[in-house]
């Protein structure tokens, strides 16, 4: 009788995981591409003032972002184009950590290009990201503080 109890708990148990992960709130593609748009913006901000802690945690936030796409969103064609994009940016992850702002603007133009060809390989042509001009808040600063 132990046992039988013991299995229809499991049972009732597993029913409620599978419950549980069936209705588990799972961003979209669009959520991670917007969130990774906004470090895209503050990335160039934060190399172009030469704020490499700034630029180094920005990139990494991108990084982590394409990371939950590969995760998250397998049920979608456009993560099997993702690759093209890590070499672009670790040329510009070599450009934070060498501290060079030339190779850094060199290297974030070739980064910006390849997310447009892949817009355009998985037919999202119509999404043109471009070397931002303006900060994307203005209530932050991208000036290194206090010389550090």
């Amino acid at each position: 009788m132990a046992c039988n109890r013991q299995k229809d708990n499991t049972q009732n148990l597993q029913t409620q995981i599978d419950s549980l992960q069936a209705n588990t709130y799972k961003p979209g593609f669009g959520e991670f591409m917007s969130s990774i748009q906004v470090h895209h913006n503050k990335l160039w901000f934060a190399g172009e003032n030469q704020n490499w802690a700034l630029a180094d945690f920005e990139i990494n936030e991108i990084k982590e972002s394409l990371d939950d796409i590969k995760k998250y969103c397998t049920d979608r064609p456009e993560t099997n184009s993702l690759g093209m994009i890590e070499q672009p940016l670790q040329n510009v992850i070599d450009a934070i950590q060498q501290k060079n702002v030339t190779a850094f603007k060199s290297n974030f133009s070739i980064l910006t290009a390849t997310c447009n060809s892949c817009h355009q390989a998985t037919q999202h042509g119509f999404n043109v990201i471009s070397i931002p001009t303006t900060p994307p808040f203005s209530n932050q600063d991208f000036k290194m503080q206090n010389g550090k």
